[in-house]
């Protein structure tokens, strides 16, 4: 029954990459708990994989026996099954400088303004070290196809992704391809999408909370034909379904406060790889 949290009788994934699937495909179904879980887990799978069950809950904000309930939806039998495919996956990438903040003494590990730096410092490295398992070279590849191609490049973002665009304005601009950025000067974001033809491309950059009219500018770019590339922060995202290829990138985080430090590095990797292929052509 949709919206409940009894909802699957599916196998359990037997891979991360196939968890992160039937989360996503799950997502829907799953009862308003649930779904606070899967965002979580998604989020920061490294917490799922390395605390127990008692500290994964409070974290999440939710009961113990929710987190059971989740990889039952899933499949599994009980929680640390599911656990396992975290693990799994933790092991794979090694990551180092996260394992290093886990186990500060206190939040920013000193006192005086290097403690605070210090603790960014760690959490940026940290996020740079995961973008480097995280991204699929084949959806990289992609990528820079559909760029390359597109006879303009359309930027979305706003909020605290805002600047991600503006920086592949720039880069762009320095690689004389045509670009446009959707800034909503004036509000005028909805007229200023209706600027994308079909033979270009939208770029868009979106995290939690998913700005609702990039969200719109990319819908409307996917029923028109228009080929899209996104960076955002979850399979659950809004705009991770139908972009054509999607690149989800974990920024570092303490106490609400979000880095941004893998997407700048994705982004200028991005214009690297699509100067070099035009170079190439033009060669």
């Amino acid at each position: 029954m949709a919206g409940t949290e009894a909802a699957t009788v599916e196998p359990a994934p037997d891979s991360f990459e196939a968890l992160r699937g039937a989360i996503a495909a799950r997502y829907p179904a799953l009862s308003k708990r649930l779904k606070t879980i899967a965002e979580f887990a998604l989020a920061h799978p490294d917490v799922i994989a390395l605390e127990t069950v008692a500290v994964i809950a409070a974290k999440a904000e939710v009961q113990p026996s929710a987190l059971v309930r989740f990889a039952q939806a899933l499949g599994f039998d009980g929680f640390s099954e599911m656990q396992r495919l975290f693990r799994a996956q933790l092991v794979e990438r090694m990551p180092s400088y996260e394992a290093r903040i886990r186990t500060l003494d206190a939040r920013f590990g000193g006192a005086g303004a290097s403690g605070p730096l210090n603790a960014f410092i760690d959490i940026s490295v940290g996020a740079l070290e995961r973008l480097r398992g995280d991204v699929d070279p084949a959806v990289f590849a992609r990528a820079v196809d559909i760029l390359a191609r597109a006879d303009c490049i359309h930027l979305a973002a706003q909020r605290r992704s805002f600047p991600i665009a503006v920086y592949l304005s720039y880069l762009l601009a320095q690689l004389d391809r045509p670009v446009h950025l959707l800034d909503n000067f004036g509000g005028m974001l909805a007229e200023q999408s209706r600027a994308i033809r079909p033979g270009d491309a939208l770029f868009v950059v979106t995290f939690r909370s998913y700005a609702p009219d990039v969200q719109e500018v990319a819908r409307r770019a996917r029923a028109a034909g228009v080929p899209i590339v996104a960076i955002t922060d979850s399979d659950l995202s809004p705009v991770y379904p139908i972009a054509d290829a999607c690149f989800v990138v974990h920024e570092g985080e303490i106490d609400a406060f979000r880095s941004l430090s893998a997407t700048p590095c994705l982004a200028l990797t991005l214009a690297v790889a699509l100067g070099r292929r035009h170079e190439a052509q033009e060669g």
